[in-house]
């Protein structure tokens, strides 16, 4: 599918927020984890949170949803013996559910994105688990991958944090379940460590113990731990939201968009101040943020490491700012459903923006009068890519065509839906 965006001057109206991926994805695998029935409220609907349903299905959980929630009941430490598993192009998913599989006999995650997600590496995390008497076999740390394993053993594991954050989250998942105590021990650098803290809230919620390094480089895990079973709130997402919020940035706007609470360990919460920065007019009070942009934005410079999935988002505002704008620490993009630095940058440039790339930096002249567009650029299949280049297409003076634009549902299926209700002008047409 293609989306074609018109430069549309004016964005009105406002909205509820997308409910978050991220806490979805780890409230249905806390309850599933549980020996019994939790309610998951307002769960997000996309590819990867549908992966996670269907995985979760597949290891032997119940699943029963109605227009409010999703009743699941777990399976504790003992999932299905199931064979095969497909996580489509979830890599989250996919990784938090290696250390579950750890627990069944033999399970082969399956390569159905070799483009995208059967590029990514995981191999940090299958040596955490070989240490852990867990036999893998894969192909150079990557997708298909199978595991065998049945007997998982605690004590003293290491796990590099420095590709993602998402190795340490899903070893804190699996270790409460295993025997023995737990010792993680985090090795160079830790990449998203926000992001690590709502896998920590999570935990809490569910009742597991343990105790974090204040830097969280260590962590000691009690085994013989059980999850508890509880009703969770699923709050709003704020990277989504960070593409909503960019595209008000970058024209004239009055945009309101609900549940999203000041105080979330969402770290893509930073757009709202990158976006201060940037001098757009805007308030956030009450779990609204409410914007009245002026088009007018100034340069910024920020550590993407804080907010990693609203990067994208901030760049494409940045496009448009007086001056020149630099986002760091950001090198763990590259790793994603494509390289995030690269790929980007390379449809930005079609577009028309001044933009620069560094191994772990993204530089962007901003170009206040605007960007020429008027081309047909290409998604690499990733749902942040889309969102971002819809934001640049509005401002553009001839519009862009987007490639590939079915693939926002990974995240945010009705992404095109809200920014149309908000005045934007995008059509959609089938290849």
């Amino acid at each position: 599918m293609k989306a074609i965006v018109t430069p549309t001057s004016h964005l009105s109206g406002e909205m509820n927020a997308l409910s978050s991926k991220n806490y979805t994805t780890r409230y249905m695998l806390a309850a599933a984890l549980a020996e019994g029935t939790s309610r998951v409220y307002y769960p997000a609907h996309s590819e990867d949170s549908d992966a996670m349903r269907r995985c979760l299905r597949d290891l032997g959980a119940v699943l029963e949803e109605d227009d409010e929630k999703i009743t699941i009941t777990g399976f504790g430490r003992h999932p299905r013996d199931v064979k095969e598993l497909d996580v489509g192009n979830a890599g989250a998913v996919l990784r938090f559910l290696m250390s579950i599989a750890a627990f069944c006999p033999q399970v082969t995650f399956i390569n159905r994105y070799p483009e995208s997600l059967g590029k990514r590496p995981h191999g940090d995390l299958i040596d955490a688990l070989t240490s852990m008497n867990v036999k893998i076999d894969h192909q150079d740390g990557k997708l298909p991958i199978t595991i065998y394993g049945g007997a998982p053993r605690g004590g003293r594991i290491q796990v590099s944090g420095k590709i993602s954050s998402q190795y340490l989250s899903s070893l804190l998942f699996m270790t409460p379940l295993l025997d023995e105590d737990s010792e993680i021990e985090v090795l160079h650098d830790l990449k998203s460590k926000v992001v690590v803290g709502q896998t920590l809230e999570v935990l809490e919620q569910a009742g597991i113990q343990f105790e974090a390094a204040d830097d969280l480089m260590h962590f000691r895990v009690p085994g013989g731990q059980r999850y508890a079973t509880r009703d969770y709130i699923v709050q709003g997402d704020y990277p989504g939201s960070a593409a909503i919020m960019a595209a008000a940035a970058v024209t004239q706007s009055d945009v309101k968009i609900h549940r999203l609470p000041e105080d979330s360990k969402q770290g893509e919460r930073a757009a709202v101040d990158v976006l201060r920065a940037m001098g757009v007019p805007l308030t956030h009070e009450n779990g609204t943020v409410h914007i009245q942009g002026n088009g007018r934005l100034k340069a910024v410079e920020f550590d993407g490491d804080e907010f990693t999935d609203a990067v994208l988002a901030m760049v494409a505002a940045a496009v448009f700012a007086e001056g020149t704008s630099r986002f760091y620490n950001v090198e763990n993009l590259r790793y994603k459903e494509c390289d995030r630095i690269t790929d980007f940058l390379n449809e930005l440039r079609k577009a028309g923006a001044d933009v620069e790339e560094r191994q772990s930096e993204i530089i962007v002249h901003g170009r206040p009068e605007g960007v020429e567009g008027g081309v047909e650029i290409d998604a690499h299949v990733d749902h942040r890519v889309i969102m971002a280049l819809t934001v640049v297409g509005l401002r553009s003076k001839k519009g862009l065509t987007i490639r590939d634009a079915h693939h926002v549902a990974k995240s945010y299926p009705t992404y095109f839906d809200h920014l149309r209700a908000l005045g934007a002008q995008v059509e959609l047409m089938e290849d």
